[in-house]
């Protein structure tokens, strides 16, 4: 028997790692199959009636200790991100030290949010409500943050009892195995969380497994045909999918504030996020001196070396994005969008592309409808609110929306009849870990964070007590 488990490990698959900046091989690790995913599946089956167990304090000191190990490999960590996503170092600490409120706020608000609750007690009748974990969780993650986006769902699937199957993108590999290492040594057993390795034939194997639950975060495609295999089984499902976010700047907002702000919320990332700004409305009245802001806080944006501390436009991490990318700026020339800065990849080793900024744009373009995770970015003129309102509508995504305006009751009117799971004013391209993150249309289904987010690894049982 050892000699076979030697051969298996021997011969299964590798996974090369690639530097997205350099376009360099860092690493090469084993990966999984179907065979590894199924042993994985039944050790996770088996392991989470024990940690789900295991009393609340302990699951909260395990995280506990996962905090402080963040904290304390923070520039290890962070290096490792950036060189196999290509997001610049200052981004890259931003992230896992922007994940420890989140953090926080989980340990705070978990053993509560799953507290029985008592809502009748009366003619010898007693009702309450308990909130049992799902079971195993199958959480397939993205790449492009994938401390915030992974840990969404790890961090409050443990604390609430669940095993849980972990799938970070092969391009966060490295990332997704250092979450791994860190929550075993804080005392996660290994089997309760486990790393799955591998592109899309491990996510594949995964959705065939005996599964209680699985969370998705990427592209709307992927998350239909998700959504399909899991259909016949009614496996609780949750996607968290694209964006096609849009502002709106009134004539009242100021045009500098707005436009450096809206500049940051569009490159930050290099526009690789599900809410980055991709949709920028301005009113007519304000449009050309926004636009001048605009390229001017764009034109400030260093595009370097990801590990420089000072810059701010890192590489495009998957290589087949370029090609999307170019595909959007060839389809808005030749339909009469005015190039102000960028539209052309950059030269050198690795996935590059300019910051991109266009006007004179419109709907028919793909450029205002279609998801572009990059640096690109189209500003339409609007003659007024309506106008704006309808356009910011006029999208089969619906994660968030923006507008900039010194009037708040305006601005709460205008939100008010936005699509979208959230809403900014006078801010953008922001996550709280106090509110829930959801969308509609094709932006997904159900939410991670806040209170509901906690719940929703939970099913609610109950009980109906009659006194003897």
């Amino acid at each position: 028997m050892r000699h076979a488990s030697r051969a298996r490990e021997f011969t299964m698959p590798r996974l090369t790692i690639i530097n997205p900046a350099t376009g360099a091989p860092i690493d090469e690790v084993k990966a999984d199959d179907a065979g590894s995913v199924a042993a994985k599946a039944g050790a996770a089956r088996a392991a989470q009636p024990r940690w789900a167990a295991t009393p609340m304090t302990e699951r909260l000191d395990a995280i506990r200790r996962f905090r402080a190990a963040l904290v304390a490999e923070v520039d290890t960590l962070a290096t490792t991100l950036t060189r196999e996503v290509g997001k610049p170092i200052t981004q890259s600490r931003s992230e896992l030290s922007g994940l420890l409120p989140r953090i926080d706020f989980f340990l705070d608000q978990a053993e509560a949010a799953v507290r029985d609750e008592h809502v009748f007690d009366g003619g010898g009748m007693h009702e309450q409500i308990g909130h049992v974990p799902l079971g195993v969780v199958g959480n397939i993650s993205a790449w492009n943050y994938p401390y915030f986006v992974g840990c969404n769902v790890i961090v409050p699937a443990l604390l609430t009892g669940n095993a849980v199957l972990y799938k970070p993108s092969e391009y966060a590999t490295l990332t997704g195995l250092q979450i791994a290492r860190l929550l075993h040594g804080a005392g996660v057993p290994s089997d309760a969380m486990q790393a799955l390795v591998g592109g899309g034939e491990v996510g594949a194997a995964l959705l065939a497994q005996h599964i209680d639950g699985l969370f998705f975060t990427g592209s709307h495609a992927t998350g239909m045909r998700i959504a399909n295999e899991l259909a016949p089984r009614l496996v609780k499902l949750q996607l968290e999918l694209g964006g096609k976010d849009p502002t709106y700047v009134r004539a009242d907002a100021d045009a500098r504030t707005a436009a450096r702000s809206l500049a940051d919320g569009a490159m930050y990332n290099t526009g690789q996020s599900c809410c980055s700004v991709e949709r920028i409305y301005v009113h007519e009245s304000l449009h050309d001196a926004f636009v001048e802001y605009f390229l001017a806080a764009v034109a400030g944006f260093k595009v370097g070396d990801p590990m420089d501390p000072s810059t701010y436009i890192g590489a495009i991490t998957r290589a087949a994005q370029v090609d999307v990318l170019d595909a959007q700026v060839a389809d808005a020339l030749a339909k009469g969008a005015v190039l102000r800065c960028g539209g052309q990849r950059l030269s050198g080793p690795g996935h590059w592309y300019a910051p991109t900024v266009f006007t004179g744009v419109n709907h028919g373009m793909e450029l205002m409808r279609e998801e572009t995770f990059g640096p690109i970015i189209g500003i339409q003129s609007v003659r007024g609110d309506d106008e704006a309102v309808a356009l910011m509508n006029d999208s089969r995504y619906g994660l968030t929306a923006g507008v900039y305006t010194r009037d708040e009751a305006r601005a709460r009117e205008l939100l008010a009849r936005v699509n979208a799971g959230s809403v900014y004013w006078n801010c953008c391209d922001r996550v709280s870990p106090r509110l829930p993150w959801s969308g509609c249309g094709d932006s997904g289904i159900g939410l991670t964070l806040s209170t509901h987010g906690i719940r929703i690894f939970t099913r609610p049982k109950a009980w109906h007590l009659r006194e003897p």
